[in-house]
């Protein structure tokens, strides 16, 4: 009879950053797959041509980069392999018409470019990322750390007396607006508008969302610090950087093994039942799933969380592909070298291709980002050739019709629905790219369908765990009734995307977890109920 420390169920990156630390901690751990391969959205294939290795899902590591489970493990994994690869220009955006502005690693180059663009559109730019850096350790301590804990209510008072209660309240006002509002109400290009319109659709929210604007802001100051940038080898290799250290700390990782019952009794964890009738015992377990999963499955409805509230999850995601003959000729000069490139025209078109989407709609005009991660990263393709990584975060789940009332559609994703919207996505990109037909060796495209039967986390396809709307985010996240990432059975912890703080690569909610056993922390709400000196 197999027993852990920690028995981890999934391997996305919160999985394997929780594992990496309590791992290095000395404990045992055991981390199980129900895929054959690690890595959750981490995941680099040859899917078109022998010799062009494409992300499948997830490509860019600024927030791993830029958080605090890099600066734990950051050391560690350079040793077991990882790399990142750079580009001094992040992103950019292209809009229909060619205009074009390109972001750099260089807040005064960036304030001559944007306010070549519009008159002091580039000041704006450099108060609105200054202030995030002003305010960072508040910001992203509230971004990343557990919420319901001494730490914050400490946090939260010496903000109050720095800012003063009325100015705390006026903080927190700012950080509720659009990205809509932030950026009609700032900026006058609309360049800079249209470079910034997009982003607030990665963190799975819209120009209309509120903090959206404070995140996009967040996002800016991100990336004119630390780029966009990818792993050497794709990012599979990530995974198999975490891999390599958790092994060597003694951790065990399996793949091809399905957790199918958490197993409970006196209102504590102690292990799973495998879907091959395996019964596998630990002290605690971490469930690095979605909720619907974790409730509705793994512990069949038994100890659902107590709320009238369904969890909603958000649009899907669409991925294309492409391995192409040669460098990619850029009709608009100055694009050749940048990581992440949005087509749109601005705050108008991701507004509505969001909200097509969220609609059941296949958009009529996407927002389209395009990678080319051999810009930063040549070992991805052969010499002289080029791969191409487009992400299109406006794609329903399931379908009601098209927006632009051409393609033939069913309420499922279909082969036939998934090419003509890729003809669609492609038509779009070749228009600014000279002479793309010639250059298309093969593309391979992922429907939000095909997205969630290669990760059963990604419901619907959607890559964000879960609507990251407010009223479940933060303390509310994935449910109101959660804390921080305990649930209501001892010994049973939860993580990932639908969990605080929520999506992306930064491994947060990994770390808050792996920390809070390490320093043996004890009801999250009693913590703080004694801190405050309340009697219960």
């Amino acid at each position: 009879m197999a027993k852990f420390d920690h028995l981890i169920i999934g391997s996305g990156i919160n999985a394997l950053v929780a594992a990496a630390m309590l791992s290095r901690k000395g404990d045992s751990v055991l981390v199980i797959e129900r895929e054959d391969r690690i890595g959750g959205c981490m995941y680099t294939d040859e899917i078109t041509v022998p010799g062009f290795r494409h992300d499948v899902m997830a490509a860019t590591f600024v927030l791993f980069l830029t958080g605090p489970a890099h600066e734990a493990l950051g050391a560690d994994l350079v040793k077991h392999g990882l790399e990142f690869c750079h580009s001094p220009h992040p992103t950019g955006v292209l809009r229909p018409d060619g205009s074009s502005l390109v972001l750099q690693t260089d807040r005064e180059a960036n304030r001559a470019a944007f306010n070549a663009k519009g008159a002091g559109d580039g000041d704006q730019h450099v108060n609105d990322v200054g202030a995030v850096e002003k305010d960072a350790e508040f910001l992203f301590a509230l971004l990343g750390q557990p919420l319901w804990s001494k730490q914050t209510v400490s946090l939260l008072s010496k903000q109050a007396w720095k800012k003063g209660f009325n100015g705390l309240k006026t903080w927190f006002g700012e950080a509720m607006e659009p990205s809509r509002g932030w950026l009609q109400t700032r900026y006058s290009s609309a360049e800079v508008q249209a470079i910034w319109a997009p982003w607030c659709l990665h963190v799975g929210l819209t120009p209309e969302s509120s903090y959206g604007g404070q995140m996009a802001r967040v996002i800016a100051f991100a990336l004119e610090a630390a780029g966009a940038p990818v792993i050497k080898g794709g990012a599979g290799q990530a995974a198999a950087a975490f891999q390599s250290l958790i092994e060597a700390n003694g951790g065990l990782i399996r793949t091809g093994v399905e957790a199918k019952r958490i197993m409970v009794s006196g209102g504590r964890a102690h292990g799973v039942i495998t879907a091959d009738d395996e019964q596998v015992y630990a002290d605690s377990v971490i469930a690095s799933t979605a909720p619907g999963q974790l409730y509705d499955a793994l512990l069949s409805g038994d100890h659902a969380p107590e709320t009238t509230k369904k969890f909603r999850h958000g649009r899907g995601n669409f991925q294309l592909h492409y391995a192409l003959d040669g460098p990619v000729a850029w009709k608009t000069a100055g694009l050749d070298q940048v990581a992440l490139l949005h087509l749109a025209d601005g705050v108008d078109s991701v507004s509505k291709s969001c909200n097509e989407a969220e609609r059941g709609l296949l958009p009529e005009v996407p927002t389209i980002c395009v990678g080319q991660p051999h810009v930063l990263d040549p070992s991805r393709c052969p010499d002289g050739k080029a791969v191409l990584w487009l992400q299109i975060p406006d794609a329903p789940s399931v379908i009601k019709g098209d927006a632009a009332g051409k393609i033939k559609t069913t309420p499922d994703w279909t082969e036939d629905m998934r090419e003509a919207y890729a003809d669609r996505i492609e038509g779009i990109l070749k228009k600014h790219i000279k002479g793309f037909d010639k250059l298309v060796l093969k593309r391979r495209a992922y429907s939000p369908a095909d997205l969630e039967a290669m990760n059963i986390n990604l419901v619907g396809g959607d890559p964000y765990g879960g609507a990251c709307a407010v009223d479940q985010f933060f303390v509310w996240r994935p449910h109101a009734g959660q804390i921080n990432n305990e649930t209501t059975i001892k010994g049973l912890h939860h993580i990932g995307a639908s969990t605080h703080p929520g999506p992306g690569l930064g491994g947060g909610s990994g770390l808050n977890v792996a920390n809070a056993i390490i320093a043996g922390e004890q009801n999250p709400v009693r913590k703080v109920k004694d801190y405050l000196g309340i009697k219960s």
